[in-house]
């Protein structure tokens, strides 16, 4: 299980190691799954290129390998295609129950790598909130419904106690 920040700035390589960039967004299909890498190519003139979930080898601690490089293609927004921080960007856009109550606004989601399912969304109430009290992170089995201006989060009971599942942090 990953999340976006931490695979944020991570390099990534061919399989012969050679170096084509870095991590510097994820692809979220409407769907809720996490289809694509976007890498910031290295160079003078650098460009973002999609890296489907198929073609990375392997998800290292300290980087990233892909099968095959001519898999790679420009980026280019697809409107059924949200970010984290680009085209469509979903950070810091509000979360909300299924019935309506303000979760937070949402700061990073934690997903499975080797399918690209999102199993967690961590959400803030802003600086001063996540200083005393922490982000929360709320695990969901559903995906989400991306809207404009909000996301709506399925927040069932998972095993009983509230009527959302409530962690203080997944497992990393």
């Amino acid at each position: 299980m990953r999340t976006f920040s931490l695979l944020k700035g991570m390099p990534i390589y061919e399989k012969n190691g050679n170096l084509l960039g870095e991590v510097c967004d994820i692809v979220i299909q409407e769907n809720g799954k996490v289809s694509h890498l976007l890498l910031q190519s290295k160079g003078f003139i650098s460009k973002k290129l999609k890296i489907p979930f198929t073609n990375i080898s392997s998800f290292g601690k300290d980087g990233i390998l892909l099968e095959n490089k001519e898999l790679l293609s420009k980026y280019t927004g697809e409107p059924s295609e949200y970010t984290m921080h680009h085209d469509q960007p979903l950070a810091k856009k509000n979360a909300l129950s299924e019935i309506g109550d303000q979760l937070g606004l949402l700061d990073d989601v934690y997903f499975l790598e080797e399918m690209g399912t999102i199993v967690g969304y961590e959400l803030t109430d802003g600086f001063f909130s996540d200083i005393t009290q922490g982000k929360r992170v709320i695990r969901t089995p559903h995906p989400p419904k991306i809207g404009k201006d909000a996301i709506i989060v399925s927040v069932t009971k998972l095993r009983g106690g509230k009527s959302y599942d409530e962690v203080s942090e997944l497992p990393k």
